[in-house]
């Protein structure tokens, strides 16, 4: 069978080739190979913003000069060039990098005017990428006229490059950029198939309600990254409905990416504001907002010590983001989470609600510190978490561990209301043809489909990658369990000179006590008493439990011991914690996960302790068949018969 790829792929592969060429033939020797994607970037962001740009140049010039000679304020003119050219951004300088390419004159300074034209609301494009140091970088390396020239000839008009094909184009240039910056990086990009997943299952409770006429819809994204979620739920949204009006929004901390995400929404119509920069536990620069729909792969294990001062300060106040609970300062993902949530529109009278999609690793389905802990429940409680699912591994650029994601809801769907869906797809994956760092696999459109039928099914399917629980299966209380002891009653010098410590023992006690070795040690208290009794002797109770506990030891054969007042006599060193979901009953649960196992144990509910969890493998595991005896055999007789044939050629040999 032989595979077509399709025209759009190709061009895209080539122009991804080309677009990294300029770091084998222009940078090497000039700059440290870790910092080719600082370079490739913005010269990429450049070309392509001056290819949307290039039909209407000229025009625009003129039209911009004459606003200026009439002492037009800027502010006017960005709002009748977007009048007029439909665009939100502008360059107003009559140079392009082929003008610069044809000349090796001045380039340096020509490069720079040139970056100076572009309109006032980008400029913070060109100083987060530090343009201008880059520029010199090349100049004073005598490589910076190659750069443009071959810049100033790729092809990233939107007719050559839509934009779908521009954000692989830009994926592809990212992994490769901080690819040579090391595996953290790869906190600041996610993957098209894993984004395009959680987009499906985001908007797959709204579908009907999203088609309608004038309908208008908010996406949000505090760890935005290069702004790739934020234009996939876009452009799955027009999709649906080619004439819904949606707006983006993000935050994001890293200079490079915000650069690059601000100039990609840019590009596709995105507000010149959408992406704001900054520290999104230090500070929400959505604070007075919420939003219809949010996205977020924030940093797995993310120390977050450095923001704990202003993170404390504002979980003190009550309903915050972060009054719920805080996690341990090594990981913040949890931070994340809470944030999402709290950034989710409430349920409308019209019955719409805020959903979220979030990444996370295993972490948040299970640490059982006090905070993560915290923060579960008021999920749980305000039942806001819809499904979790499974991701295969292997699937992200930076890490290849196990990873899941978090679908939020403020409005669920009324069969969905006090359930939680939990969605193994870690076994729906497909092999990449080549891989990228860590990424080995792939969730291709198949996939992705069977996660999305078994999210819209909302059943226990078989076979079994779709589970329907209630948040009491995730929550559990630890049960201390003691085991009941069988003592013999056993006489011995060691067990007297113990109790002949005790201050009301006299010398007259030594022979009732020796002649208690033997008897049934449930009724010891009360033969001893009797027989002290009988002997004119004291018996209080202190001296009582001192013989008792001297004389009492430990054999398997003697029945349950019970004490003076008929409370089981528990067993040194043998306790256990019994983890009791709250959806069953505590006595129910002993009597069949305990006591065929552990005869004699007591459990003492007072001391219980709360907790939950969402123990995702332990659900779907599946325990494999135990091979036969005759297999068994059959494999040993066969290695065996081996090993006779490799002595008997070593020894003719």
């Amino acid at each position: 069978m032989t595979i077509t790829t399709p025209p759009q792929t190709q061009r895209v592969a080539t122009t991804e080739n080309v677009v990294w060429a300029t770091a084998d033939k222009f940078l090497r020797h000039v700059v440290e190979e870790t910092e080719y994607g600082d370079y490739i970037l913005p010269f990429t962001v450049l070309r392509r913003l001056e290819c949307l740009l290039a039909g209407t140049k000229a025009e625009l010039i003129e039209f911009v000069d004459k606003l200026i000679a009439k002492d037009t304020p800027v502010r006017f003119i960005d709002a009748e060039v977007k009048r007029r050219f439909g665009l939100s951004f502008y360059n107003t300088s009559p140079l392009s990098l082929e003008a610069i390419a044809a000349t090796d004159d001045h380039v340096e300074a020509s490069v720079l005017n040139y970056i100076a034209g572009f309109s006032h609301n980008i400029a913070d494009i060109w100083t987060s990428f530090e343009f201008p140091r880059l520029v010199k970088k090349l100049a004073d390396a005598n490589t910076l006229h190659q750069v443009i020239r071959h810049f100033s000839t790729l092809d990233l008009s939107p007719e050559a490059m839509p934009n779908t094909a521009m954000g692989d184009l830009f994926e592809n240039v990212m992994y490769r950029a901080f690819d040579k910056k090391g595996k953290a990086a790869g906190a600041f990009y996610t993957p098209r198939d894993a984004i395009k997943l959680m987009v499906d299952l985001l908007f797959a409770a709204d579908e009907e309600s999203l088609t309608g006429q004038n309908t208008t819809r908010s996406i949000y994204d505090p760890t935005a990254g290069s702004g790739g979620m934020l234009l996939v739920g876009k452009d799955h949204l027009t999709e649906l409905n080619p004439d819904i009006e949606v707006n983006l929004f993000g935050q994001e901390l890293m200079d490079s990416a915000f650069a690059l995400g601000k100039a990609d929404l840019l590009i596709q119509g995105g507000l010149p504001d959408a992406i704001r920069q900054g520290d999104t536990l230090l500070e929400d620069k959505y604070g007075d907002r919420q939003f219809d729909y949010v996205l977020s792969n924030p940093p797995f294990g993310g120390d977050w010590s450095k923001q704990e001062k202003k993170v404390v300060e504002q979980a003190k106040v009550p309903g915050s983001r972060f009054s719920h609970g805080l996690p341990g300062k090594s990981d913040g993902q949890m931070l994340f989470l809470a944030h999402c949530a709290s950034k989710l529109a409430p349920a409308g009278k019209a019955g719409h609600g805020g959903r979220a999609a979030v990444v996370s690793n295993a972490s948040p389905l299970f640490n059982s510190d006090k905070g993560p802990n915290a923060i579960r429940q008021w999920l749980f409680d305000e039942d806001l978490i819809d499904a979790i699912i499974a991701l295969p591994t292997q699937m992200f650029y930076g890490t290849g561990i196990a990873t899941y994601v978090w679908i939020l809801d403020t409005n669920k769907e009324e069969a969905r209301k006090g359930k939680i869906q939990l969605i193994d797809g870690s076994g729906l994956w497909d092999p990449m043809r080549k891989p990228l760092g860590d990424k080995r696999r792939e969730m291709g459109k198949k996939k992705r489909k069977l996660v999305h039928e078994a999210y819209k099914a909302f059943e226990d399917a078989d076979p079994a990658i779709s589970r329907v629980l209630t948040k009491e299966d995730f929550m559990f209380r630890d049960v201390p369990v003691f085991k009941q002891a069988r003592l013999a009653t056993v006489f011995s010098d060691e067990a007297l000179e113990t109790i002949a410590e005790h201050k009301n023992y006299t010398d007259e006690h030594a022979d009732i006590i020796r002649g208690l070795d033997g008897s049934m040690w449930n009724g010891l208290a009360v033969a001893f008493q009797q027989r002290c009794r009988n002997a004119g002797l004291k018996a209080p109770l202190g001296l009582i439990d001192a013989v008792t506990d001297a004389l009492g030891i430990q054999d398997d054969t003697a029945p349950l011991a019970v004490d003076r007042k008929g409370n089981p006599v528990l067993l040194d060193g043998w306790k256990i914690t019994e983890r009791v979901p709250m959806s069953e009953d505590l006595d129910e649960h002993m009597a069949r996960e305990v006591l065929p196992f552990a005869e004699g144990a007591a459990w003492d509910e007072s001391k219980a302790k709360p907790g939950n969890e969402i123990p995702f493998t332990r659900i779907f595991y599946v325990p494999e068949e135990p091979r036969t005896l005759e297999e068994i055999d059959a494999d040993v007789a066969r290695l065996m018969g081996e090993l006779a044939e490799m002595f008997k050629m070593v020894h003719e040999g």
